[in-house]
């Protein structure tokens, strides 16, 4: 069993900073945290980004950019700001993408010749049914794959992958495992349990957190035998016991619009009844649509002992 919690991530979230860039998708995610907010959060502007970048210029504050936003490779100028940033200082250059447009070999060797070097990949199932079914395009599973196996031209690159757990897909768990096994550049698999971003679970994807467990604690603990980092949100600390180093809440620096973050507080987090006799560190407790769905829990979870 894995217990340091230094063995469980690859990077440290406070070596990057992160801007959203664009708010279009041409997915339909079922799980999808802005869906209702993308008609009018504003993207980062150009001058925005440039402040960025000189301010790290400067004073080397982070290794790392993240450009994102709903899907960045929807925008033609993801490239030229990838060679800013190198300009800039920036070590590393990551983009959060669904991953459908690395299947098309001339656009990633466009981005990795800019200075992308980190894709952070999503993957909604372990195979194309589970994964289409959520994304609502077809094809969209054979195309994230391909665009992960692309990567294997390039030996100075990596993938990082990204699962919404949610009612759709928490069952297969170990199986996404599975699948991602032959990614060869793949160094961290990344679980975040579904927020609804409000105090209801109208979407009814929210699953109780002792049904995702086993399955969540078995792809843990696969991950790690696979020598991948591995990073879990949203999800209760005490639950995970000797492997809940695998929990950080944390997130890099995020320039976003501003009218994003009330949007973000309806999920209401901490409520949890052990709260206030707890050691936990990483603990978002539960959130209000949690709550409203399955209670508080109070025999499930187990405040962790203070040292």
């Amino acid at each position: 069993m894995v217990s340091s919690e230094q063995a469980f991530q690859r990077y440290r979230n406070e070596d990057y900073v992160s801007a959203a860039m664009e708010f279009r998708c041409n997915l339909r995610c079922q799980h999808c945290m802005i869906e209702d907010a993308m008609q009018y959060l504003r993207p980062q502007s150009e001058a925005e980004l440039r402040r960025i970048l000189a301010h790290n210029a400067a004073s080397r504050q982070w290794r790392g950019l993240i450009l994102t936003g709903a899907e960045i490779t929807l925008h033609h100028d993801l490239p030229r700001w990838a060679a800013q940033a190198r300009e800039a200082g920036f070590s590393h250059v990551r983009i959060q993408t669904h991953g459908m447009r690395l299947a098309q070999r001339s656009y990633l060797n466009e981005l990795v010749a800019a200075g992308v070097d980190e894709f952070f990949v999503s993957v909604a199932g372990a195979d194309a049914a589970t994964h289409d079914a959520i994304t609502g395009v077809p094809g969209a599973f054979d195309k994230t794959l391909q665009g992960l196996m692309n990567l294997e031209e390039f030996d100075h690159v990596v993938a990082i992958t990204n699962t919404v757990v949610s009612e759709l897909n928490f069952r297969q768990l170990p199986d996404i495992l599975a699948t991602l096994a032959p990614v060869q550049r793949l160094t961290q698999v990344e679980f975040w349990c579904y927020l609804p971003m409000q105090d209801r679970d109208v979407r009814g994807l929210l699953p109780s957190h002792a049904d995702v467990l086993p399955l969540l604690r078995a792809a843990i603990l696969d991950a790690r035998r696979l020598d991948l980092g591995v990073e879990v949100k949203h999800f209760p600390e005490c639950l995970l016991k000797d492997i809940r180093g695998a929990l950080r809440n944390s997130q890099p620096q995020l320039f976003i619009d501003p009218a994003f973050w009330p949007e973000f507080a309806r999920n209401g987090f901490f409520q949890c009844i052990y709260r206030d006799r707890c050691a936990a560190t990483e603990c978002l407790g539960l959130n209000n649509a949690y709550v409203a769905k399955f209670g508080t829990e109070a025999e499930l979870l187990a405040p962790i002992a203070k040292p």
